[in-house]
C-alpha cells in the first residue's frame, strides 16, 4: 500500500510499504477514506526527529471502512464506517475505567515511561504505524473505533479522531464559569475548535490570540474577539483591557512546544534536532526545553484564582516555570493528552443531526490526495495558501 513516511527533518514521502494485517485477536484493519494532518505531526516534521526511525508511517487522525476484524472484536464487522481515536486504549483497565484512556495501562509504553500508545507518533509512544495510509491496522479494536452512520461526508465525523475531543477536553479542563471569559492562545485547528466549543458550552466571552491573519479572521467569524499579537507589546495588558482589568477566568494554551517569540529555545531545539539520533534523544529526554513564551503569556493573562488548560504538546524536561507567580495568583493548571473515548458520547449527537453547531462541515481548508502529502506538510507548516486544516484522501 501507499503510506506517508518520515525520512528526516522536513522530509516526508509517500512510499510503498507492506499492507497491514491482523496480528492480534483484538485488531481490525480499515481502509482509510480520510486522514488529517495535525499540528502534532508538525512536531515530528520539525523537532522530534531523535525519536523517529526512517520509514515510520505517520498520521493519527483517520477514519474509514472496516475490512477485517480479529476473533475478539465482536462489536465491528466488515463494511462498518468508523473513526479511529489517536490514542490506543483497551476500555477495561484501571485508567480507562476512570476516563483516562490516554493513560491506558494495557497499552502504556512503560519502556519509555510514557502513557498509552498513540498511532503514528514516535518510539516514545509505541512507534505504531499511523493512519496517513491507504490501510491501517487498529489495535484494541474491540473498544477504540467509533462507529458512525453512513451518508454524511467524512468531514462530519473525521475530527472525532483528535480535534474535537482534544478541544472538548481543553474546554472542560479550563473550568470556564457560566457566562465567563476564556482566552485561547493559538488559533490553529485545536484553538479554533476550542473557541467554538467554549461558545457552544456557554462562555460569555471568548478571546482568540494569534499572529496569522487568516486564523484571526476565521475565529472572529465564529464569534470570538481576537487579538493580533503583532499589534500589542504586552498581551496580558491587552487581555486585561477586555476583562475588567482582572484577566480572563480561564486560559487555554493550544500552541505548545513550538511557540513563536522564544528565539533562544528555538535555537536550542534546532541544534538538538541536528544531532545524531541517540545523542539528540538523550538530551531531549534529560535536558530538553520548550519555547514557553505562550505559557508565560497565559500565566500573565489569567486572573487570580483562574484556570489554565494546556492542550498544546510540551516535551521539555527542564522547562523553567514562574512558580512564584503561579503560587501568588493561585492558578490551577490542568493538562494532558485527550482521553478521546471519554468525550465521544457528548460530542457525537452534535454531529448526527442536520445542523452543524461546531462548523465541522467546512472546517478543512484543503483536501488533497494522499500522494500530495509532502506538499500538504510544507503548506501547513509554513502557513501557505491559507492552510489551516488539511485532510488527505487516499484513493478508493
Amino acid at each position: 500500500m501507499k503510506a506517508v513516511t518520515w525520512h528526516g527533518k522536513r522530509d516526508v514521502r509517500v512510499d510503498t510499504v507492506p499492507d497491514p494485517r491482523i496480528e492480534s485477536p483484538t485488531d481490525a484493519v480499515i481502509r482509510v477514506t480520510s486522514t488529517g494532518v495535525c499540528g502534532s505531526d508538525l512536531h515530528l516534521y520539525e523537532v522530534l526527529g531523535p525519536f523517529m526511525t526512517e520509514g515510520d508511517v505517520l498520521g493519527h487522525e483517520p477514519m474509514g471502512i472496516v475490512e477485517e476484524v480479529g476473533a475478539e472484536v465482536t462489536s465491528l464487522k466488515a463494511g462498518d464506517r468508523v473513526v479511529v481515536p489517536f490514542n490506543i486504549s483497551c476500555g477495561h483497565c484501571f485508567m480507562c475505567d476512570r476516563g483516562l484512556q490516554s493513560q491506558c495501562e494495557t497499552t502504556q509504553v512503560t519502556s519509555q515511561g510514557k502513557g498509552a500508545a498513540l498511532l503514528g507518533y514516535t518510539k516514545l509512544y509505541g512507534q505504531v504505524p499511523g493512519g496517513q495510509a491507504e490501510y491501517l491496522r487498529v489495535p484494541q479494536a474491540q473498544y477504540g473505533p467509533i462507529k458512525v452512520p453512513d451518508g454524511p461526508p467524512d468531514d462530519r465525523f473525521v475530527y472525532l479522531s483528535d480535534v474535537l475531543p482534544t478541544a472538548w477536553q481543553a474546554v472542560e479542563y479550563a473550568e470556564i464559569p457560566a457566562g465567563g471569559s476564556v482566552v485561547v492562545f493559538g488559533l490553529g485547528p485545536i484553538g479554533q475548535m476550542c473557541a467554538r466549543v467554549a461558545l457552544h458550552k456557554g462562555a460569555g466571552q471568548v478571546i482568540g490570540i494569534d499572529l496569522v491573519s487568516e486564523r484571526l479572521a476565521r475565529a472572529e467569524a465564529h464569534g470570538a474577539t481576537v487579538i493580533d499579537t503583532r499589534d500589542h507589546d504586552d498581551i496580558g495588558d491587552a487581555v486585561r483591557a477586555l476583562t475588567s482589568g482582572r484577566g480572563a477566568d480561564s486560559v487555554i494554551d493550544a500552541v505548545g512546544m513550538e511557540a513563536h517569540g522564544a528565539p533562544a529555545a528555538r535555537i536550542a531545539q534546532n541544534l538538538v534536532a541536528a544531532l545524531p539520533q541517540v545523542a539528540g534523544a538523550l538530551i531531549t529526554e534529560k535536558a530538553g526545553i520548550d519555547r514557553l513564551s505562550v505559557l508565560y503569556a497565559a500565566i500573565d493573562s489569567v486572573r487570580r484564582g483562574g484556570t489554565i488548560s494546556l492542550s498544546g504538546v510540551y516535551g521539555g524536561m527542564i522547562d523553567p516555570m514562574p512558580m512564584m507567580e503561579l503560587f501568588d495568583k493561585q492558578v490551577r493548571l490542568h493538562m494532558g493528552q485527550a482521553n478521546v473515548r471519554r468525550w465521544v458520547d457528548e460530542i457525537l449527537p452534535l454531529l448526527s443531526g442536520t445542523d452543524d453547531p461546531l462548523g465541522v462541515d467546512d472546517f478543512a481548508t484543503h483536501r488533497l490526495p494522499l500522494h500530495e502529502a509532502p506538499r500538504a506538510y510544507e503548506m501547513f507548516q509554513k502557513k501557505l495558501h491559507g492552510a489551516q486544516k488539511v485532510l488527505l484522501q487516499p484513493a478508493s
